[in-house]
């Protein structure tokens, strides 16, 4: 008979409270340093916080990853109580924290199991959210990581700048790039690569009034997929205007297209590398 199964993610995952209790989700906060002061993600700091810090100090924020000691000690209090578990990781292209998770599971002897999410934000949280269906549906760990792994490439991620020095701060986009694109009021889309680890490229280059490219954004997302998995769509963003994002919820909405729209907030290490209002449409395809 098969263990217990626990389903854990890094805090990347970005599911809100409600959502993390709903599917009963064990986070790891990753370490967020700003000011001169490490803290971990939604642990001791919020976003909120970590932009008041930004806007005092003009110190941009950078990340570090959580060690392989860390992750043996998140892993081993489940374990001793006799759980097996799935972990699911912000995606390998985009941190360590993959490679850190996955060598701290090796020492279990086949009771946890790490998946490479090959991806970020809600991206992530859209297949831990399959992952804890599965595990309601009696499957084992083993089972539940290898069906997740399958289903890497149907989770669909991206977002929409507003600005770039926070990705610049990150090493994601360099100096020139940033100031030209603020020279000619662009608002790049950046795109997921969830076929390469979660390595990130940039999309279409909107202009205008930024409540409409984000309507534009959401319009060309969906338009890409015409297979769209209907359970479930995020709009996921890092301190967005509040009438920017009920303005795209109110269009999903009115299409119709999936069973649930849920709206959640990106944790301090998503927001630290995209910055105040970058937003995105997350969903899966079948």
């Amino acid at each position: 008979m098969s263990n217990k199964v626990i389903i854990s993610a890094d805090c990347t995952c970005d599911l809100n409270k409600k959502l993390s209790e709903r599917y009963d989700i064990k986070e790891m906060p990753l370490h967020i340093v700003i000011g001169g002061k490490s803290y971990e993600d939604w642990v001791n700091i919020t976003p909120e916080e970590l932009y008041d810090i930004f806007y005092k100090t003009k110190e941009l924020p950078h990340t570090t990853a959580v060690s392989v000691g860390e992750y043996t000690d998140f892993f081993q209090q489940f374990v001793n109580d006799g759980y097996d578990v799935v972990h699911i990781s912000l995606g390998s292209k985009l941190s360590v924290t993959h490679q850190s998770s996955a060598l701290a599971a090796q020492e279990f002897d086949g009771h946890v199991f790490s998946v490479d999410s090959c991806s970020l934000s809600t991206g992530t949280g859209l297949l831990v959210i399959k992952a804890a269906e599965l595990r309601d549906q009696g499957k084992s760990a083993k089972e539940i990581a290898e069906a997740i792994q399958g289903m890497v490439t149907k989770s669909h991620a991206s977002f929409v700048l507003d600005r770039l020095d926070f990705m610049r701060a990150g090493g994601r986009c360099s100096t020139v790039a940033m100031l030209g694109a603020n020279m000619l009021s662009l608002k790049p889309s950046i795109e997921v690569v969830n076929t390469d680890g979660g390595a990130m490229t940039v999309g279409k280059k909107y202009r205008g009034k930024y409540d409409k490219v984000l309507l534009q954004y959401m319009e060309d997302t969906l338009a890409r997929y015409d297979n769209i998995d209907h359970d479930r769509v995020f709009i996921t963003h890092a301190g967005a205007n509040e009438e920017y994002v009920q303005k795209v919820y109110e269009a999903l909405k009115a299409k119709k297209i999936f069973d649930e729209i849920h709206i959640t907030r990106a944790s301090c290490t998503i927001s630290s590398h995209c910055g105040p209002n970058t937003l995105g449409v997350l969903f899966m395809t079948k």
